[in-house]
């Protein structure tokens, strides 16, 4: 993922007013993250922790989402399996995260979910070395794969959203 300025960040959200927007809490330790190792940004409202911010990068440029889940973090959840890194041994749960659509379906109410690492650690997850299935098995190109159907999975919902 390339770089963001606090400015490109607010100007991506499309799901909310550009007032709101420009109100967002930026994630902590903008300054310090390794992009080279994120396929989204993703982060939660330490003032309100049933909401959530995504930033997906798209052909089109980087789409921020606005989320909402009811569940909250660290309470028990049932095992579910992360939409977008399908991650199957999860350090946070996967729970429903909803964003209202873009436009005037979002104003009327139209709504789109999926399940996402509570924590938004996908990246992380993705790059997870799994155990060596079998002599050969070429770990890397493993890895690449995850990564990959992590960038579709996730611009695919930012898709939904503008819809």
């Amino acid at each position: 993922m390339n770089p963001l300025s606090d400015h490109e960040i607010r100007k991506s959200f499309v799901n909310c007013s550009r007032k709101d927007a420009a109100n967002l809490p930026l994630p902590p330790g903008l300054r310090q993250l390794d992009w080279s190792r994120l396929e989204y940004l993703g982060w939660r409202d330490r003032q309100d922790p049933r909401r959530g911010f995504a930033v997906v990068p798209t052909s089109e440029g980087p789409v921020g989402l606005v989320l909402q889940t009811g569940a909250v973090p660290g309470g028990r959840a049932r095992a579910a399996m992360c939409a977008w890194c399908e991650d199957v041994y999860l350090a946070d749960s996967a729970v429903l995260y909803v964003a209202r659509r873009a436009g005037q379906a979002g104003r009327d109410g139209s709504t789109v979910g999926t399940l996402i690492c509570e924590n938004f650690t996908c990246s992380e997850n993705a790059r997870k070395r799994p155990p060596l299935p079998y002599k050969g098995f070429d770990m890397e190109a493993f890895i690449a794969e995850r990564i990959e159907g992590l960038r579709h999975r996730a611009a695919a919902f930012a898709a939904s959203v503008l819809r």
